[in-house]
């Protein structure tokens, strides 16, 4: 079969590999369509694991082949609700649900949660980028049935919705209550519309105003450019800050009131490139023009200067959160197949598999066209 295999620091090769065999207690998924996510661009550009793999775990496809031929395992696909020719979205994580971290619901932290349960080959790394993958026991509770009237793009949405709605519910919303959502691209026009359907009054910013425009079809309130926040001193019960930036976490503290919850979304970055690193002299322009570009104020060179005695008086939580909800994904399903959140807006490029290095860089450094990137393997 035709893969996407990482071979290195932004070194993306379309190869031939063999299909994936599959034991008992494991399916074999034809590839339709698999999502480019940050979190893979990020291993991709900065190689944080090392080579060969085969990225991508927004994945939907059908069910071409069932391992093992016992009844109690054909009793236990059926239990899932599975059979040969489904059409499913794919979860490449699912947790325990019984350890420490799971009874905390902090599911990412779990060592269940943490085994990558899909494969195209080579070490386990959600495998979508090619034409077959393999569906390991353990993520079969993660598999969900895309009902007929909807599209394999929309079964892979799935996932990304997933850690939206997780957020979500991490902050100690009341209805009515004013959020500031930062950042208006795939991730953020869905936390604009799941908090709008959450009573929420959403605050919109960007540096785009053809994504201001888009966040009001989401639901914003009030949508305006990130530049010109700091003149409208608005009066913020939440902020979550969906793009990795200092200077808007640093804005979005001062702007929250007493008692209010700042998250944070998309600072997942915890090394510098490989290649290409970062001078001192170079961090310190990019968060001056960070702030600049914000209308914040002027950041250190390690990055936001935090009032911490303020964080405290104020009684303001400063929160984070990363992944999925397994506990969510009915009810995420729910609203994706329904289309509350109707995730086609969102979807804006299709690259087929032999440019998904293309499909990568684009949602790499993505243009005012451009949102949620998709790379098909096969045909919707």
């Amino acid at each position: 079969m035709r893969a996407v295999v990482y071979r290195g620091v932004n070194d993306l090769r379309l190869e031939t590999v063999p299909v994936p065999r599959i034991g008992a207690h494991e399916l074999l998924v034809k590839v339709a369509v698999c999502g480019v996510c940050p979190t893979d661009i990020k291993k991709i550009q900065y190689g944080t694991v090392p080579p060969p793999r085969i990225f991508g775990h927004e994945t939907a496809g059908t069910i071409v082949k069932i391992g093992g031929t016992t009844s109690n395992f054909e009793l236990r696909t059926s239990n899932f609700g599975l059979r040969l020719g489904d059409r499913v979205a794919l979860h490449h994580h699912v947790p325990c649900l019984d350890c420490h971290f799971c009874r905390h619901h902090a599911f990412a932290q779990c060592a269940t949660y943490k085994r990558t349960g899909i494969t195209a080959g080579f070490e386990p790394a959600g495998g979508g980028y090619a034409e077959y993958v393999r569906v390991m026991p353990f993520v079969l509770p993660g598999v969900v049935k895309i009902p007929a009237k909807n599209s394999f793009a929309e079964g892979a949405m799935l996932e990304p919705v997933n850690t939206v709605l997780k957020a979500v519910r991490r902050l100690n919303l009341l209805r009515g209550d004013a959020v500031l959502v930062a950042g208006q691209g795939p991730i953020g026009l869905m936390f604009t519309r799941l908090l709008q359907l959450a009573g929420a009054r959403v605050l919109a910013t960007d540096l785009l105003a053809s994504r201001l425009r888009l966040a009001r079809k989401f639901g914003a309130k009030r949508a305006v450019l990130a530049s010109q926040l700091s003149t409208l001193n608005p009066q913020l019960d939440a902020a979550v800050v969906a793009v990795p930036s200092d200077a808007a976490v640093h804005q979005a503290l001062q702007l929250v009131r007493g008692g209010g919850q700042v998250l944070l979304f998309a600072h997942t970055r915890r090394c510098a490139p490989v290649e290409g690193r970062e001078t001192r002299a170079e961090r310190r322009k990019a968060l001056t023009l960070d702030a600049r570009r914000l209308g914040a104020p002027k950041l250190s060179e390690g990055g936001s200067t935090l009032d911490f005695s303020s964080i405290c008086l104020d009684e303001k939580d400063l929160i984070g959160s990363y992944s999925s909800d397994f506990t969510l994904q009915a009810e995420v399903a729910r609203l994706v197949f329904s289309r509350r959140l109707d995730v086609r807006q969102l979807i804006t490029h299709y690259f087929p598999l032999a440019e998904t290095a293309k499909a990568v860089a684009l949602a790499a450094q993505p243009k005012p066209d451009s949102l949620k990137i998709m790379v098909l393997a096969g045909n919707d």
